[in-house]
């Protein structure tokens, strides 16, 4: 019995994943929308919110009984936003070479970060802070050519109308009181186009599906609605399967994902908002060989920050970003509308490829002195160069027989003197779109 029910269970997993992937479009008008977003390769993620007052886990600290939700929420008389400068945070972001960044707008725990009209749980009417955090950070951004991004949460742990509120405890359920569910997405509606209309974003970013399904949610009508205010509108993929791309969190994965378009969306440190005991700091060079890897994988790296409740950012966070940007305004080339490098056997590493892939990059991570090694490449090669330095490599072809069509190997010396501080880019001319052997080595291939 147990294992029939738990193969039922595997079955319907399966199932309502590959319903959420079939939901996502695939049209040449999404193809098209998503360049931009496909080309910019990084976005810096803000959770920010009454969270940081007293440091405690965002939401998730009194759904989890951490804290009493009446303590949690005495943390609105207690934000501030006193050092909150929109501008200071667009530069910063603009400073490590993101191309968009995603702010959250309301979190689980329903606190908005605008006036909005449809709940008076919002830090303009219930904090100190008394201000729209939303608009002046989006018009920052837009000062800056960065793209804007809304996070929003679908479930809302504090709206009376939500069927739950804490995890071992429900007002109601969906069945027995319809009218009540569709009360609440009127509420989330009125919310989500009161952003559409105010603040015109690039991008929105779903959390929290995982409690309902597509149908409860209404996720279709959902993504029509937003459309509807901008028919260029991306939508990440937590929109129980009615979005544009996927959000892996925090973990990476070790193949290349098959979704078209995908984000991985990482924490500087262990937390998402600003917790001062956390201080499990990604270094510099941790946080760029993640973001290498995303992107030789064809994927964008979304990191996150959490600034204090008066509105200033770890130091630790700052130092990120700009030793980020630092590697970036030296090696962007190689990163910002490239395309995903080669499949695994050709390198023992990441690589990218220019759009007209006459042009591959290669990653090398930590300290490098003598050769490496290049397999699989059947063009001739024009030139090899370190990226920022623009100084030539020697290389050699070993191994390739003048009558076989298999090409030999390519050996790049790389003198520790050359190396970049974090990851070196060692940049190969082709003659031509790269053209690959992938074959066994048969004499007849």
């Amino acid at each position: 019995m147990k294992q029939h029910l738990c193969i039922s269970i595997l079955l319907t997993i399966l199932i309502s994943s590959l319903n959420a992937q079939q939901a996502i479009p695939s049209s040449e008008s999404i193809k098209n929308k998503m360049q931009w977003f496909a080309d910019a390769k990084l976005g810096i993620f803000i959770h920010w919110g009454i969270y940081s007052v007293k440091g405690v886990g965002e939401s998730w600290s009194f759904h989890n009984k951490w804290i009493p939700y009446s303590e949690y929420m005495s943390q609105l008389k207690g934000f501030t936003g006193a050092k909150y400068d929109p501008q200071a945070w667009a530069d910063l972001i603009k400073q490590s070479g993101a191309r968009y960044a995603v702010i959250t707008t309301k979190h689980h725990d329903g606190v908005a970060l605008w006036n909005t009209k449809a709940s008076d749980l919002n830090v303009v009417k219930k904090t100190p802070f008394k201000k729209d955090a939303i608009a002046p950070f989006f018009a920052a951004l837009r000062k800056d050519s960065i793209k804007c991004g809304a996070y929003f949460s679908l479930l809302d742990w504090s709206n009376p109308d939500y069927p739950g509120f804490l995890k071992d405890s429900s007002r109601y359920t969906i069945s027995q009181n319809p009218t009540r569910w569709k009360k609440f997405l009127q509420f989330n509606n009125l919310q989500m186009s009161e952003i559409m209309q105010q603040y015109r974003p690039d991008l929105i970013w779903f959390d929290g599906d995982w409690e309902h399904n597509a149908a409860e949610w209404e996720a279709s009508d959902v993504r029509k609605m937003l459309l509807s205010y901008n028919p260029e509108l991306i939508i990440n993929g937590r929109l129980t399967g009615y979005g544009d791309y996927e959000t892996p969190e925090q973990n990476f994965p070790v193949s290349r994902p098959a979704y078209k378009w995908w984000e991985l969306c990482m924490t500087t440190n262990d937390s998402w908002g600003f917790q001062p005991t956390d201080t499990a700091w990604k270094s510099p060079y941790e946080v760029i060989t993640i973001f290498v890897d995303a992107v030789a994988n064809g994927g964008n790296l979304l990191l996150d920050i959490g600034p204090r409740a008066d509105g200033s950012i770890p130091r630790e966070q700052i130092n990120i970003l700009k030793e980020l940007g630092d590697w970036n305004k030296r090696n962007g080339e190689s990163i910002f509308g490239t395309l995903p490098g080669l499949a695994s056997g050709h390198f023992y590493g990441p690589t990218t490829l220019s759009k007209d892939s006459t042009t591959l990059y290669l990653f090398l991570h930590g300290r490098t002195n003598g050769q490496i090694m290049l397999k699989g490449i059947r063009n001739n090669i024009k030139g090899v160069s370190v990226v920022g330095t623009n100084a030539s490599l020697s290389y050699k072809v070993v191994g390739k027989i003048s009558w076989s069509p298999i090409p030999g190997l390519v050996y790049i010396d790389v003198p520790e003197s050359q190396n970049d501080k974090y990851v070196t880019v060692v940049k190969v001319k082709l003659d031509g779109p790269i053209h690959l052997y992938r074959g066994k080595g048969g004499l007849s291939e």
